[in-house]
């Protein structure tokens, strides 16, 4: 949103060009099958037909935004601090746009995903790492999808939890059919997925018809929150589970799969379009992240249920708190859409970091059957001796895996921009780079310090 001008050059002297133009070892294309498959107007075309074109790749991202890792804090914060940690939310989500821009921008400018640009830049010994901590979070993720899903369904159709993991397993034939289809279908898909979330918390949000006031008050922020342990653990997991170390990966890699042209002015328009996209998608993802907070806040906080933190209580006591019948199916209902999405685009990820650190392309359905296998394997073991209790700090275990694989996302990703030799003129100014990596210092600190704190308690 405007991120276009200042991320460009602030130098006037002659820029070196990008990656891409350069000599490589190696200039596969990333997600080979979609890539520049999807047409984009000339410049003599409307404004908006050529937004409309771009728009698809941050909606795909923002799915990693608003998926069951940051239900349960933002649940947590809303019933146990009323609203006070809503600016959490919308500075964690400011960090996240300027973190997908640089994402998009790389992508765009040097013709390589992430891990593409990794493979150029570093030894095999680097990306083998890379790549292993890479799959972890992939797994993480995926951890998270089944444990979402699978709560899901045993909340809308009685399904015990080890049965809804075993079905989760399903949703490999459904991103299979869309992919055949073609890349936008599954970004159709994905933004359906996302209006019926939306949808669904707009009207839970009514129906809670939180104190304007009050609302307003939580986006200004309050020093308590720095001075209150409790409430700080909760702010720190916020941001901690907000930038999903595959959506940097994923995101500089879904952009190429426009047809703009691949020339300086062609890929400063993509740069600008990509830039909105995924602003606009990124704020949709802040209010479905707030209004799961303004739900919880305006429902528990003062109703005496200050301690609700798992999904399934809060299933459990919105419809009889709120008035509406049909609150608690809503709020299910937005869970599993929640997961599915995040499915999707786990998927992408992982046949991108494959692709891209290893040039080992399997078959999609073979890649979503194998992550999910590894995934549902320890949510079946834990549901089978701990129940549902267990599973529930087995979603929190795989929000402190994806801390641990973070700085492998967003080092490399702020370390790549910053170089003119990698980006040519598309290098990000000073002021940017220096905002970025403040962004990126803060991500990481706060992430070890939610990692330190859940293992020391």
């Amino acid at each position: 949103m405007g991120l276009d001008v200042p991320l460009m050059s602030d130098s006037t002297t002659p820029s070196t060009p990008p990656v891409e133009s350069r000599t490589s070892p190696d200039m596969r294309q990333s997600l080979p099958d979609a890539f520049s498959s999807i047409h984009v107007p000339g410049a003599d075309a409307s404004w908006i037909r050529r937004f409309l074109a771009f728009v698809g790749p941050g909606f795909m991202v923002s799915v990693g935004y608003m998926d069951p890792g940051n239900w349960a804090t933002d649940l947590q914060g809303g019933s146990r601090y009323g609203y006070t940690l809503l600016c959490v939310i919308m500075l964690s989500n400011l960090m996240a746009i300027l973190l997908q821009a640089l994402s998009a921008r790389l992508g765009i400018a040097t013709g390589r995903d992430l891990a593409q640009a990794c493979r150029d830049h570093f030894s095999l010994r680097v990306n083998i790492v890379l790549w292993l901590a890479c799959e972890l979070a992939i797994i993480a993720c995926d951890l998270a999808e089944v444990i979402g899903t699978a709560v899901a369904l045993q909340l809308l159709f009685g399904l015990p939890l080890l049965g809804g993991a075993l079905l989760s397993i399903l949703d490999a034939l459904v991103v299979l059919l869309l992919m055949n289809r073609g890349f936008r279908y599954l970004e159709a898909f994905v933004i359906a997925l996302l209006g019926i979330i939306a949808l669904c918390f707009g009207i839970q949000l009514v129906a809670a018809a939180p104190p304007m006031h009050s609302v307003l008050a939580g986006l200004l922020p309050d020093p308590k929150i720095l001075t209150t342990p409790g409430m700080l653990y909760v702010a720190i997991g916020i941001i901690g589970a907000t930038v999903m170390p595959h959506n940097l990966y994923l995101h500089s890699s879904i952009v190429q799969t426009r047809a703009y042209e691949r020339t300086p002015a062609g890929r400063r328009d993509a740069i600008r379009w990509t830039s909105w996209d995924s602003t606009i998608a990124l704020t949709l993802a802040l209010f479905i992240n707030a209004a799961i907070l303004i739900v919880a806040a305006a429902a528990f906080h003062n109703s005496g249920h200050q301690d609700v933190a798992e999904i399934q209580d809060a299933y459990r006591l919105l419809s009889p708190i709120l008035g509406l019948g049909m609150a608690s199916t809503l709020f299910a209902l937005a869970l599993l859409a929640a997961g599915t999405n995040s499915t999707i685009t786990g998927t992408l990820a992982g046949q991108i970091i494959m692709e891209g650190f290893l040039h080992l392309r399997i078959p999609h359905w073979a890649r979503r059957l194998l992550t999910r296998g590894l995934a549902i394997v320890p949510v079946a073991i834990v549901t089978l001796i701990y129940g549902n209790r267990g599973v529930g700090d087995l979603l929190m275990a795989s929000q402190v895996i994806l801390s641990l694989q973070l700085p492998f996302a967003v080092i490399p990703l702020v370390m790549f921009v910053s170089d003119r030799r990698t980006m040519g003129e598309f290098v990000i100014s000073a002021p940017v780079r220096v905002l970025s990596w403040f962004v990126a210092g803060l991500i990481l600190l706060l992430n070890f310090k939610l990692l330190y704190d859940t293992l020391a308690g």
